[in-house]
């Protein structure tokens, strides 16, 4: 009988912490910050290719923090394919990326 109520005790002590931490979350808001998203800062890049008819252009880019990408040779989607006309394979450009639909993307490019 003595290990039954000691068993008793034990359980309902080990549930205490829950019950507590339960009750102490009442009005904290548990959403993501929108403010640990990083800012989309321009990036230094070069032209490698462009095909405009599917809308991309092959960049040699330093890191790209905003999306946690380290530095490379990628071909990327552009949000405006009618701004590639203006641009010519070998140009150094500044470039801002963006995430849309899941994709890392060109959503600003301009000449240096």
């Amino acid at each position: 009988m003595k290990r039954v109520n000691t068993l008793a005790i034990v359980l309902a002590l080990a549930g205490m912490p829950a019950a507590f931490a339960a009750g102490s979350m009442d009005g904290v808001d548990m959403k993501p910050s929108t403010g640990s998203k990083q800012a989309a800062r321009p990036v230094a890049a070069e032209i490698k290719k462009i095909d405009v008819t599917a809308g991309k252009v092959t960049l040699k880019h330093d890191p790209i923090e905003n999306l946690g990408m380290s530095a490379m040779t990628m071909a990327f989607p552009v949000k405006d394919r009618a701004s590639l006309k203006h641009f010519k394979e070998g140009e150094s450009v500044s470039v801002i990326f963006d995430n849309i639909n899941g994709k890392p993307t060109v959503v600003e490019m301009q000449r240096k």
